[in-house]
């Protein structure tokens, strides 16, 4: 029997298996996907066997990843109800559904455990926000828990009702970071940097500046005067970004990705 089943193996299903094979035995981790093609071109290169279906990756698990878009979440919770019992931790990555309606589908009694992890996982650098009621798990679940999505990289513990506010976070913000850097590396290419020199530089700086935030533990805003210099380069940039909405764009961007989790 494996530890850690995870139904549904597209790119956030990878990322997990992907994190989880850093820290658990392939042993002790079973998958299954729709695709079973997928699902036979990843056991013949990761190792780790998959299930034939969702029932049968619930019946050999403890721990049960659901890495399936809201959409397909009927569908899934249909298949795995006869399956999960008491003794299950079923662990939702779903944006938008909640506790309580996971546990409609599958019983009051189901402990339910919500994250929401971020693509980085795959490389061991995630950032997962999860909750759940901790009087309904053992300390060695607990610490399970933690393993699994530290296994991924940081994690933290957050309030139920604010879980739309950690898909704003991180769970969607990878996607505007990619731009980010595609729009740095732009605007150096087109000063004559090549274009594979500007992603590096871009890239890396980024990774950089955000290891300076957590190493540090310094406010963004007092590192970002730390590079600006009284009449400089740098702060010439910043006023420019400050013209034209930088902050108030990102700011939106959040506020789009709330209200679409609260329609989810």
């Amino acid at each position: 029997m494996a530890k850690i089943g995870i139904i549904g193996i597209g790119n956030m299903g990878f990322a997990i298996l992907k994190g989880l094979l850093k820290t658990y035995e392939k042993e002790e981790i079973i998958f299954t996907d729709v695709n079973k093609e997928r699902c036979a071109q990843i056991s013949s290169e990761m190792g780790v066997a998959h299930g034939e279906s969702n029932a049968q990756c619930t019946d050999q698990s403890k721990y049960v990843v659901l890495a399936v878009k809201p959409q397909y979440f009927d569908p899934v919770l249909s298949d795995i109800r006869e399956e999960v019992t008491e003794d299950h931790v079923i662990i939702s990555i779903a944006p938008g559904i909640t506790t309580a309606q996971l546990k409609e589908k599958l019983g009051e009694k189901i402990r339910v455990v919500r994250a929401m992890p971020n693509t980085p996982a795959l490389l061991g650098e995630g950032m997962t926000g999860v909750c759940y009621d901790e009087k309904d798990f053992s300390q060695e679940e607990k610490e399970t828990i933690g393993d699994i999505f530290r296994s991924l990289g940081r994690m933290r513990i957050v309030e139920e009702r604010l879980m739309n506010a950690v898909v704003c976070a991180s769970g969607s913000s990878p996607a505007y970071v990619y731009m980010f850097i595609e729009a740095l590396a732009d605007g150096a290419v087109k000063y004559g940097l090549p274009r594979d020199a500007a992603y590096e530089m871009a890239a890396q700086t980024v990774l950089g500046s955000a290891r300076m935030v957590l190493e540090t533990g310094e406010h963004p805003g007092a590192l970002k005067d730390k590079v600006c210099s009284p009449g400089g380069t740098t702060i010439e940039g910043v006023s420019a970004l400050e013209e034209f909405g930088f902050r108030n764009a990102v700011i939106k961007a959040a506020d789009a990705c709330f209200k679409k989790c609260e329609k989810l």
